[in-house]
């Protein structure tokens, strides 16, 4: 029997349109980036003294793995990534004042599961005994490394490298008191090299050196002891050792940066993160931006070295602190 054509060109429409119909609908939704960070207080944000904006900043957009009710550096990251239209599906443990060995010890099993990226960060001298000895990070890093990468072989692990207390620097008899501000934490990032070094890591966040790099701009001041100078910030909390909102925030820059390969400054001087925890545009802008070059300055293998080159003066009165030291990149 002959079809009449008409009918033959609708039949094959209608089979066209049957064998397209799954590709004519909205995409499925890729799965989320699941991403776990271990850590303690500099992670969680902890405001010793101040208020607790960061460490309780949207608790039900991640997973407090411990119930603790805390949001931090994490929600931070989150938000940003949401603003950035990408999906990532953020968990934290954390422990005050952990190095992770005490992870390792106390939260192996909470730890160790399937995670696509897991960022570690230990304690801020390196170790709790001996200032600076990178040993027993080199040691934990490989132990945790082992578990995470038998449980999935291709989790992506990175080290996040923190910035110089000023107690240590200006107040506490350590390995950095009297040393320029930035010592402390160009030495936590050898520590923190030698760990992923030895363990097939391919990434350290710069944090610290984002905190140092911040200062030698003059976007923040470099002694919070005598005072913070006009037109700078205080990246510490009113113990000097931890961070201020200021400081959490550039270090969920430095992480979003890193981990996403977003610049920072996409997201915009007047985005919400920064307005929600009491930083205005104009510095949001700044420190973005401070992030961006450190990013960059990692990307183009160029550690920053410190220069014999004029120092600058913070702003304040003269003294044996008021000395910044500047960042050459070569």
């Amino acid at each position: 029997m002959l079809v009449p054509s008409t009918l033959r060109h609708l039949a094959a429409a209608t089979v066209a349109m049957l064998a397209l119909g799954c590709s004519t609908g909205p995409a499925p939704t890729p799965p989320a980036t699941t991403i776990l960070f271990v850590g303690n207080s500099f992670i969680y944000g902890e405001p010793s003294g101040a208020e607790p904006l960061v460490k309780f900043f949207r608790p039900s957009s991640v997973t407090d793995l411990n119930d603790s009710g805390i949001g931090g550096v994490p929600a931070l990251f989150k938000a940003m990534t949401e603003q950035a239209g990408l999906h990532y599906q953020v968990s934290l443990e954390t422990i005050p004042g952990a190095s992770l060995g005490d992870h390792y010890d106390k939260k192996y099993a909470t730890i160790v599961k399937p995670y696509d990226l897991v960022l570690l960060q230990s304690y801020s001298q390196l170790d709790k005994r001996k200032a600076g000895d990178p040993a027993a990070l080199i040691k934990y890093t490989g132990l945790l490394a082992d578990g995470l990468r038998a449980q999935n072989p291709q989790v992506d692990i990175r080290l996040v490298s923190t910035w110089s207390r000023a107690d240590q620097v200006y107040k506490s008899a350590s390995p950095w008191y009297g040393r320029p501000i930035d010592t402390m934490a160009l030495d936590l990032r050898r520590g923190y090299d030698a760990a992923a070094a030895a363990h097939r890591i391919d990434h350290v966040i710069p944090v610290g050196e984002a905190w140092s790099r911040a200062i030698a701009d003059g976007v923040a001041d470099a002694n919070p002891y005598d005072g913070v100078a006009p037109g700078q910030v205080n990246l510490w909390a009113p113990d000097h050792y931890h961070g201020s909102a200021h400081g959490y925030y550039l270090e969920a820059l430095t992480i979003f940066g890193n981990v996403t390969g977003r610049d920072p400054r996409s997201l915009g001087a007047g985005e919400p993160v920064a307005r929600e925890i009491g930083i205005d545009a104009a510095t949001a802008g700044a420190l973005q931006a401070v992030a961006a070059a450190q990013l960059a300055a990692q990307r183009a293998r160029q550690a920053p070295l410190t220069m014999p080159v004029p120092a600058v003066r913070s702003g304040k009165a003269d003294g044996p602190h008021s000395l910044v030291q500047q960042h050459a990149i070569l």
